[in-house]
């Protein structure tokens, strides 16, 4: 993210913090209580992911959430309040963990600005439960971060919480925040993000091999054309590993500059693995209760020439199997939001164009209603047929017998939500699970009637080499 140099805009009157957190704890001990204290200030600009690289431990949750083209992003790092479940109930579950953290909280500084206050960041994976008992991630994490830096609109923010109760030494805490907002600050507008000292040398290893995926694809055409089912995503992957630990900061820097028109992002889970990519596909975005959302299906490579390109973008707004393949996607998510009772306003189709390749996409929006939180919209949205199927139960289904490996958090919800219903949530597709050394590299194709093995397995093939190109 590129940083243009502004005035100092930190001041932070520690006296009358000192006293608010004297008050609070006696408040505490008074009510036999705990409150989370959350301080949010105006910063001079810089990038989150310095401030990532510069905090985050192997052994705390971390997230990481960018969006270039907007002048967005966001670094949560360390977690003073989780939830990790899984179950049928983990959406309503992560809900009501956000609803009674919200009734403990005491805001200092200045909220009014982008990103500040409150903020969770949550994370989702594909299936409620694990078929694979070691997948690295549970099936739902919520976490309330301790530290939190964001950019947006040239604003730059820090949001520090801590939990206060009766036995915290206020003192301490004081000075840890003191000691945190002297770093931020020292923090210099050309610090480099650690690299390697010795190159990437990767050894990669197709888990499914093309035949198999082919075959597969071969065998769900069957499927839909005795209407067992209308449309399956089927997915593959890539496992690569390196003579070195992949370097997460490098890859993250990485994915925003080959695809700064996707949200780039990175999830961990306190164990040393993390989940990484760059998606192109917002789930849900709300701003002052006005909710947009994406389909997003159909698929074309980018051309090698000007002429290449727009022929391909005219053969995709043309073909009526990419056509279909949207449709299904835009009829479920219209009819899905209108049983929560929102009124979707379908806006006008337009082609998503990234570096290496195009879909189909259009953009839906509606007011959502007090009464209807974040978390139910995507509760009632994921699986989407766009990384699914349909009809979606038996795509599931299928999907779990296709597929030898653990989905995970691949194709899933990852994103936050603040305390006044604002939201942003994307699906995690063009993903990898970064361990050390290993990487396993997720990426999908939409099988409808009409689709082609061969072709079905060059597109996946050519979103996982957009996502290697970025671990090297």
């Amino acid at each position: 993210m590129t940083i243009s140099p502004c005035r100092s805009r930190f001041f932070v009157d520690y006296k009358d913090l000192h006293q608010l957190l004297l008050a609070v704890q006696e408040k505490c001990c008074e009510n036999n209580t705990q409150q989370i204290v959350s301080i949010s200030l105006e910063i001079d600009l810089i990038d989150p992911l310095v401030v990532l690289d510069k905090f985050s431990q192997a052994n705390t949750l971390n997230f990481y959430f960018e969006n270039k083209s907007k002048g967005e992003a966001i670094a949560a790092i360390d977690a003073i309040a989780k939830l990790e479940i899984g179950g049928k109930e983990r959406f309503y579950k992560a809900e009501e963990f956000i609803r009674n953290s919200l009734s403990k909280v005491i805001h200092f500084g200045n909220t009014r600005q982008p990103f500040t206050g409150i903020h969770f960041f949550c994370c989702f994976s594909f299936f409620e439960q694990h078929h694979q008992l070691n997948y690295p991630f549970p099936a739902a994490t919520i976490f309330l971060p301790h530290l939190q830096v964001a950019i947006k609109n040239e604003c730059c923010t820090l949001v520090i919480n801590s939990i206060i109760n009766s036995d915290a030494n206020i003192q301490t805490i004081l000075q840890e925040i003191k000691t945190k907002i002297e770093i931020i600050q020292s923090l210099e507008e050309n610090y480099s993000l650690h690299s390697d000292i010795f190159p990437v040398n990767l050894l990669k290893r197709n888990i499914t091999n093309p035949d198999k995926f082919k075959h597969s694809v071969l065998s769900v055409l069957g499927k839909i054309q005795d209407n067992h089912l209308i449309k399956i995503v089927l997915a593959d992957i890539l496992d690569v590993s390196s003579s070195n630990a992949f370097n997460l900061f490098k890859s993250l820097n990485n994915l925003r500059q080959l695809h700064p028109n996707c949200y780039v992002f990175s999830t961990s889970n306190g164990k040393g693995q993390n989940f990484i990519g760059a998606s192109p596909e917002r789930l849900i975005s709300i701003q002052n209760r006005q909710l947009i959302t994406d389909a997003l299906a159909g698929s074309a490579p980018r051309g090698k020439t000007p002429t290449e390109d727009a022929e391909n973008a005219d053969k995709l707004v043309n073909s009526t199997k990419e056509k279909h393949e949207h449709k299904l996607v835009l009829d479920f998510i219209t009819q899905r939001l209108s049983q929560l009772g929102l009124f979707p306003q379908i806006l006008s189709p337009r082609l998503r164009q990234l570096s290496n390749i195009q879909h189909l996409w259009t953009p839906i929006s509606a007011v959502v209603p007090d009464n209807v939180h974040p978390l139910k919209i995507v509760a009632q949205l994921h699986p989407t047929p766009a990384v699914a199927g349909a009809a979606r139960d038996i795509a599931c289904a299928e999907i779990r017998r296709y597929e030898s490996f653990e989905r995970g958090l691949y194709a899933a919800p990852l994103g936050w939500v603040d305390g006044s219903g604002n939201c942003e949530f994307i699906v995690g597709i063009r993903s990898a699970l970064i361990d050390g050394n290993c990487a396993r590299l997720y990426a999908g194709a939409g099988i409808v009637a009409g689709s082609n093995p061969d072709k079905e397995f060059a597109e996946v093939q050519l979103k996982l080499q957009a996502l290697l190109k970025a671990l090297v």
